[in-house]
């Protein structure tokens, strides 16, 4: 072959290569565009959806109104005091409603929210005082669950729903002999003599730890003086044998006997015999479609963790 041919196949052989390199390149960009077009209207179509109306027509029939309460309470959580308030308003409002049922799952959580949520319904059942408030406890209404569910009418629970441990809890570590141990120092600045009295790389100073005790001391008994408003005298015997306040909980059949519920039952039970309206509404506020979906796909886990060490830490809970 002469050297002419041989120049002319390398550069058909280069023209090939090349146009099959572009054409890859063109696959990959079509393939990459395309997904995005199919993002964004999948996205669009879910924000469409989540702004829809609610077509339900249940709710212009008599029924009974429920709000959910589901997980730790918590500002940043699905149970937090804004959701449940806003159903809850929901609920009282829509002139179709019996009664409201607040149903509650829960092992509590910030007496903060808690106290939004009880504070709130107080109000709304002096608003409305011909529509009754239940609250329906499942298979846990404890700590700022049970704070909210003394604010209501009246309390059922199934036999073997756990309720009350009516107390307050704040938690963390102490880190001060392993940092020795392992030759590490804490530098830590602050402005304030007791800036840094919760910090569990800093020994404990007893006058800070009585400090810390009297706070929830006084949140504790703001939490007995709720529940003595709310039960009134069908806790008094209770009270007289003492133990009630001591955070310690119980299954429903005896919550019933110690005046922390009134009754045993599930929502069904509750909306059917007790409301007189068998048929349910379901008020609650729920996080956004889109929302949830973002979450499933997990680019909350980070938060979620650091959220996770913040409660472990710091926070201080009902309990």
């Amino acid at each position: 072959m002469s050297e002419n041919n041989k120049a002319e196949d390398q550069w058909v052989k280069g023209i090939i290569k090349e146009t099959f390199a572009e054409q890859k390149k063109a696959r990959r960009w079509g393939i990459l565009f395309k997904g995005l077009t199919f993002t964004y209207l999948f996205v669009t179509l879910l924000l469409i959806l989540d702004k829809a109306p609610n077509s339900d027509t249940k709710a212009e029939q008599s029924h009974t109104a429920m709000v959910q309460v589901n997980g730790v309470i918590a500002a940043d959580q699905e149970a937090n005091a804004n959701s449940i308030v806003t159903g809850l308003r929901a609920a009282f409002k829509n002139e179709h409603s019996k009664a409201v049922m607040l149903v509650i799952n829960s092992p509590g959580g910030s007496p903060v929210q808690s106290g939004y949520v009880y504070d709130e319904i107080k109000r709304l059942r002096t608003l409305y005082p011909d529509k009754k408030l239940y609250a329906v406890i499942a298979e846990l209404g404890a700590s700022g669950g049970y704070y909210m569910a003394v604010g209501a009418d009246e309390i059922y629970a199934d036999k073997a729903s756990l309720v009350g441990s009516i107390g307050v809890t704040a938690s963390s570590f102490g880190f001060v002999d392993l940092m020795e141990k392992v030759g590490v120092k804490r530098r830590h600045f602050t402005s304030g003599e007791h800036k840094a009295f919760l910090d569990p790389f800093s020994p404990e100073k007893e006058d800070e730890a009585e400090f810390w005790q009297q706070v929830l001391d006084v949140t504790h008994q703001q939490f007995i003086k709720v529940v003595q408003e709310g039960r009134g005298d069908r806790i008094k015997e209770a009270e007289k044998k003492g133990k009630l306040y001591s955070g310690l909980i119980w299954n429903g059949e005896q919550a019933l006997t110690l005046g922390l519920i009134d009754g045993l039952g599930s929502p069904g039970f509750v909306a059917r015999e007790i409301i007189g309206a068998e048929e349910i509404v379901n008020y609650s506020v729920k996080p956004s479609a889109f929302s949830e979906i973002i979450e499933k796909l997990g680019i909350s886990i980070g938060s979620g963790i650091a959220n996770q060490l913040a409660t472990q830490t710091s926070n201080l809970r009902l309990n």
